[in-house]
């Protein structure tokens, strides 16, 4: 479980960003963390992993309290954490593999990999992982050959690989157009329930948050107003998170949107089965 305990962040020019969040993320829950820009979404989730050192406040990873680790054991406890970033955050000379295999580096030494020697069974889970995300014929390609859609699944092998317990993935779709972002949400869905793991995403999609998360937290100048099922997402609550806006067209909107993806989910699993019988 990932423990918030009156977590505060407070920059140096006086704004708060965090005011003393308190929040738990039980194993294996997929949670959407929604609000408008300058919420504290970004903050919450960098402060977990200290890319943003908290003010003040606990942040514990099951048995660990990782706001009280020296540097060193830093290192070590970002590996249960992994990152997918907005951006990809892909080195755009390596190949795919390469890329992948980087979310290892915490774990060899020195000079493996700084020559990129990884041990084969590193190499064999990369092949793996590509497999599941459908890009196992791209591992040669260079990361800046490929589509937004392609460079995420990169990304997200890149984590996965880490073997964590946590997945923090800030903005996976900003950059993605409809399809894509659809796919990517349902492929980090799918995954953490695979392997039975947490996650926060970060994301400003409210149709997404709900279709692809089971539970819904919604920020407004860095504290909580909102932490419920996806359906609990009433017009007040949208307003008090977002501000005034006709948000029951948004809510019947996500209701299409569910019953499409529904169909689409059963169409590709129609049309995988018909595969499956042509072979045999």
């Amino acid at each position: 479980m990932l423990r918030l305990d009156t977590l505060v962040k407070q920059y140096k020019t006086g704004d708060l960003a965090l005011k003393g969040i308190n929040l738990d993320v039980p194993d294996g829950q997929v949670m959407a963390l929604i609000g408008p820009s300058g919420a504290g979404k970004s903050t919450l989730i960098r402060c977990v992993n200290r890319l943003v050192e908290p003010t003040s406040g606990k942040v514990s990873l099951n048995d660990m309290e990782l706001t009280t680790l020296s540097q060193g054991r830093l290192r070590k406890a970002r590996r249960r954490m992994g990152m997918i970033f907005q951006e990809y955050a892909l080195v755009e000379r390596l190949t795919v593999m390469e890329n992948v295999l980087s979310g290892r580096l915490g774990y060899v030494s020195f000079w493996r990999s700084y020559f990129r020697k990884f041990p084969q069974s590193d190499i064999d889970e990369a092949f793996r992982l590509l497999a599941r995300v459908g890009l196992d014929h791209m591992a040669d390609k260079r990361a800046d050959e490929l589509s937004g859609g392609q460079r995420q699944r990169v990304g997200i092998c890149r984590a996965l690989i880490q073997d964590p317990e946590l997945l923090l993935v800030d903005e996976p779709t900003a950059s993605l157009d409809p399809k894509t972002s659809r796919q990517i949400m349902r492929l980090i869905r799918e995954l953490c329930a695979e392997r039975k793991l947490s996650a926060i995403i970060n994301i400003h999609d409210v149709l997404l948050a709900q279709m692809f998360s089971e539970r819904i937290v919604g920020l407004q100048l860095g504290e909580i107003v909102y932490d419920g099922p996806p359906d609990g997402l009433t017009p007040t609550v949208l307003t008090q998170i977002y501000g005034e806006e006709d948000w029951e067209a948004t809510i019947e909107k996500v209701e299409d949107e569910e019953d499409d993806d529904d169909s689409i989910a059963q169409f590709e699993h129609d049309e995988m089965d018909a595969q499956v019988s042509e072979v045999q």
